[in-house]
């Protein structure tokens, strides 16, 4: 088991993540990084863990930490895995950098029996201001890239995200926002202007989904 000093060290969606992961479970983890989730799940529910990684150092990270991971893109790798191939398919702070979110998000649902993805909230009030104040792409602790640097191309908002869910026949099992402080709130899709909140003061927002 795990320490909390150790579960405090990753990201704070990716706790979130892990909590709504069953112990014992099959697990494919899509834009691994470095493989913090991966050996957080390993080491405090036992999971069966693999991963996917675009970049080479994090591949190589991931393997020098005994985790099994190989390099691919999700554009491109996830369309040869078979149906319900595993219990969960995460992807972390990766569906704004997929060239095809929608297809993606697709084939997350279709390979696991449930997908869990997190994404920072282009709606956030932050961000907001800091367009209309400063007229210039704005920078927070989830957007933290310049406009020519980033590996970001598809903003979206939490209600986009739900729009393109629905649109897709995709069932929302859970939802949850963070704020800047890292505290959540729960989403329910469709309660009107509540929603309309939580898009406004979420930083970013975490999302247990399956395929209707």
């Amino acid at each position: 088991m795990m320490t909390e000093q150790q579960k405090q060290a990753i990201r704070v969606d990716l706790q979130l993540i892990a909590e709504m992961v069953e112990p014992g479970s099959r697990l494919l983890d899509v834009g691994c990084g470095d493989g913090a989730l991966l050996d957080y799940l390993n080491h405090d529910k036992q999971v069966d863990g693999r991963g996917i990684e675009l970049s080479a150092e994090g591949v190589n990270a991931c393997v020098s930490a005994g985790l099994s991971v190989i390099q691919g893109d999700a554009d491109q790798d996830l369309d040869d895995y078979p149906d319900q191939a595993f219990d969960y398919v995460v992807l972390g702070q990766t569906l704004q950098a997929t060239r095809e979110p929608d297809n993606v998000l697709a084939n997350l649902v279709r390979i696991g029996k449930y997908a869990i993805v997190s994404f920072p909230n282009f709606g956030y009030w932050r961000v907001r201001m800091g367009l209309l104040l400063d007229g210039r792409m704005p920078r927070t602790s989830t957007l933290s890239y310049e406009w020519y640097d980033t590996p970001n191309i598809h903003f979206c908002t939490i209600l986009d995200f739900v729009d393109l869910c629905t649109s897709l026949g995709i069932n929302i099992t859970r939802g949850l926002s963070l704020n800047r402080d890292g505290k959540t709130k729960d989403i329910t899709p469709g309660f009107g202007s509540g929603m309309r909140s939580v898009n406004l003061l979420g930083e970013q927002a975490v999302f247990l989904l399956r395929k209707t």
